[in-house]
């Protein structure tokens, strides 16, 4: 692509590169310009027009962003229309956006004019989220330089909508008859809502191993949450043994996501049950979101998946805990 200016007479066949006021119109930047509008350049005095020329190989922006947007597509991504360089994806109704990092980041390595920009990986969505913009920078991308970014961004961006379909909450007391806020209840409900599932709460259970144990073998719904009285401080701690005792496996104790290290992953008859730290009782993002929804919608969650969030995984903090962590406040 050429650019840059040239006399009214020879803008016929490129692209208006600058919006500008010619005689009583406005024209907007883009604008194809054709054998007319060269006459009324020149009939309005301009000496030249910046403009850009494509030149043979060379793929147009709108044409460029489509065909790259639907490259990266995957797993029902829904695609605007191209305009001004630009395609947008967004979801198509709640889950968590699948974006392959490295993919994305060699794409936008191959040439400075074809950019893609995404949310984080499993970011939580909602219907109509933009999940990522596809945005040609200048009017025109060589055809070699668009193949190659489409074949390393084949499938790079996807969606995982929810698959569980039922979840359970089982709270223990420290001491039973003991009157509790129910904020606990209230926010899980509140987080399994915005991913179209409805939460059964348990009858509360003291805070012992034995019926701990006992409810969580009782419940059938697809998901299982624990939250404790008294946070869970090792893997032989009262929730990771109850959920052994019940038959199950722990998967994971603790996580380097803070707040949230107190979270702890198993499973029981094919089911996954989430130790849930004391944070979760705070609508507030902490680490236990990202675990549970991408339990939610399907996505494999093990050992190293909890390992590797530990980038990015230094949250805001909440006010409300009991131990913030500058303690000179």
């Amino acid at each position: 692509m050429r650019f840059g200016p040239v006399p009214p007479a020879e803008a016929s066949g490129t692209i208006l590169a600058h919006s500008l006021t010619v005689g009583a119109a406005r024209w907007k930047k883009g604008r194809a310009l054709d054998e007319d509008d060269a006459a009324a350049l020149a009939a309005a005095g301009l000496a030249e027009v910046t403009v850009a020329r494509l030149e043979p190989g060379d793929v147009g922006e709108d044409a460029a962003a489509a065909r790259l947007a639907e490259a990266l597509a995957g797993d029902g991504l829904r695609l605007s229309r191209a305009a001004t360089g630009r395609v947008n994806l967004f979801a198509p109704g709640p889950g968590v956006a699948r974006v392959e990092a490295g993919a994305v980041a060699a794409l936008n390595g191959i040439d400075p004019m074809i950019t893609v920009a995404t949310v984080p990986p499993w970011q939580r969505c909602a219907e109509g989220t933009m999940v990522a913009t596809v945005k040609i920078i200048s009017y025109g991308v060589p055809e070699a330089a668009l193949a190659q970014a489409c074949a390393t961004g084949a499938g790079a961006l996807g969606f995982a909508a929810p698959v569980l379909r039922s979840a359970a909450l089982i709270e223990t007391e420290v001491a039973l008859g003991r009157e509790q806020s129910g904020k606990g209840a209230e926010a899980m409900r509140e987080r399994l809502a915005r991913l179209g599932i409805d939460l059964a709460i348990a009858p509360k259970v003291a805070h012992d191993v034995a019926p701990l144990a006992e409810a969580l073998a009782g419940r059938e719904e697809d998901l299982v949450l624990v939250l404790t009285g008294s946070a869970t401080s090792d893997a032989a701690d009262v929730g990771p043994a109850a959920l052994r005792a019940a038959g199950g496996e722990l998967v994971r104790f603790g996580m380097p996501v803070d707040p949230g290290n107190l979270l702890f992953l198993g499973d029981i008859a094919g089911r996954p049950v989430i130790g849930l730290p004391g944070c979760a009782r705070s609508p507030a993002l902490n680490g236990a979101d990202w675990v549970l929804e991408r339990v939610v919608c399907g996505v494999p969650v093990g050992p190293d998946d909890i390992a590797a969030m530990g980038v990015g995984g230094l949250l805001k903090e909440i006010p409300t805990r009991p131990r913030p962590r500058d303690h000179r406040r």
